[in-house]
């Protein structure tokens, strides 16, 4: 194939002249050939005014101190080699070469894919025009993850030019995370119109992210400013919790309604909630006091609420609550006194054996166009464990009174206490072979 392009541009008055266009012959005196390794070969028929004007990779190669400039036609015939998969980006900016005039790329970029593909090769190219337009494109719209991922792999190769498209991915600044998460807080924890539920949901779960360490460090440390903000925080969501079930109280036969019911379930949940976050925090005490507390009327109120479907989700929202409670108390988190322990078990221990076959009675006889109750396997065994643990921490006597208690009782199936009656029959039986060791040893010491 013969190339004919040896036509010099006419330039004394441009104002006369109409506007160049690719792929004129007319007029061009240059012609770019785009050749990949699969013999894809394509010449675009150009102007040299404006490669050079607008393109410093153009502007070299048509200069005289190109190393090649003296071969034959060389001057007038540019080869850029590419991958194929770049080809098309070679030609959209050869294009914008030519239409590009305020420097935006709009309507030429057709999404962030594409407007990478023709940054990437403005790069390879030199065209600063184009690059700003590009930059400028990709740091204003809005990305999917994918192609967030691409970008962060393209990127930071380009350097300065291309940074301000990393802008929106730059660590934030401590102060600028703390007011986040204060705002958060304070809205994870507030009771807001029902049509505000995902909303709460949604910041809930994130503030769960910000603390939690798993690829990455936490977002933020868990300084005593976090916890205490946390802390009054969860304070004032009990507190509302704790005006409802005084509410309630007075009027038991109030529990009916359907609203009161959902707002005493919707406070349950953000409770279950708050216990995950002071647990993370190591500041469950105050929550567990408070949990204590009021344990008697909770179970009041329940107990002696009508029979319904949403009687039963409030008592798993109470149980999952509870069990928190009992777990932190049980494995040492928060140190109460025995008198707090006994009474823990002994107002628990009887709710949760009753309220186990009563919700697997109704999980059983729920209709498949019904919502299931959702209560996970894993809890009822944790629970159960934690009672043991409970249980064969309390004085001998009091464990002895608990056991006989379960022994008797219909529901002896759960909680299992097997285990606490296997360590109690054990230590009672060699109590007095233990202490008399200890006795022993006291006189001992005593006589030197």
């Amino acid at each position: 194939m013969s190339i004919v392009c040896n036509a010099s541009m006419e330039s004394p008055n441009c104002e006369r002249r109409a506007p160049s266009r690719i792929g004129d012959r007319s007029n061009s005196d240059v012609v770019v050939r785009i050749r990949t390794q699969d013999a894809r070969d394509e010449w675009f028929y150009c102007h040299s005014n404006i490669l050079i004007e607008k393109s410093k990779y153009f502007a070299d190669r048509l200069s005289d101190s190109w190393p090649t400039c003296q071969i034959l036609d060389s001057r007038n015939c540019v080869e850029v080699y590419c991958q194929d998969s770049d080809f098309d980006y070679h030609v959209s900016v050869l294009r914008l070469l030519y239409v590009l005039v305020d420097g935006s790329v709009d309507d030429m970029c057709h999404g962030v894919k594409n407007a990478l593909g023709i940054l990437q090769v403005a790069v390879k190219l030199e065209c600063p025009q184009i690059i700003t337009a590009c930059v400028k494109y990709l740091e204003a719209v809005s990305w999917e993850e994918s192609e967030e991922e691409e970008i962060l792999k393209i990127i930071p190769r380009m350097g300065p030019q291309a940074e301000p498209i990393l802008d929106r991915l730059q660590p934030v600044t401590q102060s600028a995370i703390m007011g986040i998460f204060f705002s958060t807080i304070r809205f994870a924890t507030s009771s807001p119109p029902p049509i505000m539920n995902d909303l709460k949901t949604s910041a809930q779960e994130q503030l769960e992210y910000m603390l939690t360490e798993d690829d990455d460090a936490p977002l933020l440390a868990a300084d005593d400013e976090i916890k205490s903000e946390v802390k009054e925080c969860a304070k004032r969501l009990f507190e509302r919790f704790n005006y409802q079930l005084e509410a309630l109280l007075c009027e038991m036969e109030s529990f009916s309604d359907g609203g009161k019911i959902l707002s005493f379930q919707s406070l349950l949940s953000d409770l279950s909630w708050a216990c995950q976050i002071l647990t993370k925090l190591e500041i469950m005490r105050e929550f567990v006091c408070n949990w204590t507390d009021a344990s008697d009327k909770i179970v009041m109120v329940v107990k002696h609420a009508s029979p319904t479907a949403e009687l039963i989700e409030t008592k798993l929202k109470v149980i999952e609550v509870a069990a928190k409670v009992l777990e932190a108390i049980g494995y040492g988190t928060v140190i109460l006194p025995t008198a707090k322990r006994l009474h823990m078990v002994n107002v628990w221990l009887p709710f949760v054996r009753v309220t186990k076959p009563f919700i697997d009675s109704a999980v059983a006889a729920t209709d498949d166009d019904a919502p299931a109750f959702k209560m996970d396997g894993e809890l009822w065994q944790s629970l159960e464990s934690t009672f043991v643990s409970l249980i064969l921490a309390l004085p001998s006597t009091e464990q002895a009174e608990i056991l006989t208690e379960w022994l008797q009782n219909e529901h002896i199936g759960y909680p299992d206490l097997t285990e606490a009656f296997e360590v109690w029959c054990y230590r009672s039986k060699v109590a007095k072979r233990r202490l008399s060791v200890i006795a022993v040893n006291h006189d001992k010491i005593g006589t030197h």
